[in-house]
């Protein structure tokens, strides 16, 4: 998805440039700390080493002593910036260890573009085209499995309850695939809008589901099932076949990135049934 016939259009947020985006953060070596006013969140930015390099990314835990599950949230196509921090942050104000990474690393380190940016645009979508390549099943298995180790390796981090894993649009397939190179640590997989979960293709992230142990939400946007209604049939029948629990949820009448805020689609109503939905999926599986 987030082509030329489905994508959340105009996307804008003030915060959203490199010299904004720098302001955020205190320069350390390899980390460094944010200073939150509400004081119940630590924000750190991180580095990880990867098979393929080191990936910038954000962490976020609640503040004080205690341990927590973890969650891998895989943002969309526009990768790591202000709103994701904002939803890792939210999450771990609800309990949890996130980690939010860049998913271009290998060529650019995060925010990847600066400004408004509207998908309408073919000269905008180019710029995010060009970074897209970088991402493939095989190097995001490698990411994945670097991505736990390092939220196993946080002290916060209560190794005893399974990880959550996340992902928006192009995220979504991400977040199958981390469950298929760590079923015996991901507990649950969430989707919102996710584009490619089912394809013809020998990798397509459907196919993972029976190597998985992961309780499963997906949360697909009307215009995403009007364009491709076999979608959900095929995923309820995948499920069904590996007998996975899952819910998959057509939210009609919502656009596809219905669940970011600064996009011209944001539906504040469904995004926090979407937003309960995945809080009450983590309750259940990660404890």
């Amino acid at each position: 998805m987030c082509d030329d016939d489905i994508h959340p259009g105009l996307v804008h947020d003030p915060r959203l440039s490199r010299r904004a985006f720098g302001l955020m953060t205190v320069a350390a070596t390899g980390i460094a700390t944010v200073a939150r006013a509400d004081d119940k969140v630590e924000e750190k930015d991180v580095t990880v080493k990867t098979a393929d390099g080191v990936a910038d990314a954000a962490l976020f835990y609640p503040k004080g002593k205690g341990k927590w599950p973890a969650v891998l949230l895989w943002p969309d196509i526009m990768s790591l910036r202000p709103v994701f921090r904002d939803m890792g942050r939210r999450l771990a104000e609800a309990g949890y260890v996130v980690l939010v990474p860049n998913l271009y690393y290998r060529v650019r380190k995060a925010p990847v573009i600066d400004g408004t940016f509207d998908f309408s645009k073919p000269d905008d979508r180019a710029k995010l085209m060009t970074l897209r390549p970088s991402v493939t099943p095989a190097g995001t298995a490698r990411d994945a499995e670097a991505y736990v180790a390092f939220l196993d390796a946080q002290p916060q981090t209560d190794k005893s309850k399974k990880i959550g894993t996340q992902g928006y649009c192009m995220g979504g397939p991400l977040a199958f695939y981390t469950a298929g190179v760590a079923p015996g640590r991901i507990g649950a997989v969430a989707t919102f809008h996710g584009g490619g979960l089912v394809s013809k293709d020998a990798d397509s992230p459907h196919l993972l589901i029976p190597k998985t142990h992961a309780e499963y939400l997906i949360e697909i946007a009307g215009n995403d099932d009007q364009r491709e209604p076999d979608v959900k049939d095929q995923l309820k029948a995948a499920f069904a076949s590996a007998k996975r629990p899952a819910q998959v949820e057509v939210f009609g009448g919502s656009n596809h990135g219905w669940t970011v805020k600064g996009s011209q689609v944001y539906d504040e109503p469904a995004a926090e049934r979407a937003w309960s939905n995945l809080l009450a999926l983590y309750k259940r599986a990660l404890g």
